[in-house]
């Protein structure tokens, strides 16, 4: 192929999209760490952040808050949460002090960033889940929305997030109702869908062309 001729699969892999679906309410999301990050630069592919309201979502398809499980679901949950951490190396904190709480500010300051083209939304994504699940803050304080937001090198003074912002964080619970989603972490690609941090495996194996 002459050297001044398109490369037909370096433009089908740039214009590939994940599509990440998350709430920082969700422990499995904090355990994923930066692996969805990896594997997108990896494969060359951008990655989408669509944080949403996961309480919406679970009213809508009949999944139950984890304080109305049956006791033996909570118990499980917390038994596969500890021996996710271990293996994650993440020292996740099983019942944080400040979980849960309103998700809305953080999740509105990451779409504010991702639409400012701002910094690397990714790093301070996961840096907002630390805070609540790791370092035990309460994510919904502005002061810890800026410190995690400056891990990813953004800003907080300078995004300014709008009331279009906010409608779009309000308008991504019915996205992901309408791309099958029903949970978090939940990846997709295409028509592909990617449900739990535990499957990041076989997203990776995806963008391969071997599954």
């Amino acid at each position: 192929m002459p050297q001044d001729a398109p490369d037909p699969a370096a433009d089908s892999a740039a214009e590939c999209v994940i599509e990440y679906f998350f709430s920082p309410l969700s422990p499995f999301c904090c355990l994923a760490g930066l692996r969805l990050e990896e594997i997108a630069a990896r494969h060359r592919v951008r990655v989408r952040y669509i944080p949403f309201d996961i309480m919406k979502v679970f009213a809508a398809v009949g999944a139950q808050p984890v304080g109305k499980r049956h006791p033996s679901r909570q118990e499980y949950r917390l038994q596969e949460l500890r021996r996710l951490a271990r293996l994650s190396g993440i020292p996740l904190r099983l019942s944080p002090a400040h979980w849960p709480t309103d998700p809305a500010p953080a999740s509105i300051a990451l779409v504010a960033a991702q639409r400012a083209g701002a910094g690397d939304v990714g790093r301070a994504a996961h840096a907002l889940m630390r805070a609540c699940w790791v370092e035990e803050q309460d994510i919904a304080r502005p002061e810890v929305i800026a410190r995690a937001l400056a891990e990813g090198g953004i800003d907080a003074g300078a995004l300014s997030p709008d009331a279009s912002d906010r409608a779009e964080y309000e308008a991504n619970a019915d996205l992901a109702l309408a791309r099958g989603v029903f949970g978090a972490p939940f990846y997709i690609v295409g028509d592909d869908r990617f449900w739990g941090q535990d499957r990041l495996g076989h997203l990776d194996l995806h963008l391969s062309g071997l599954l």
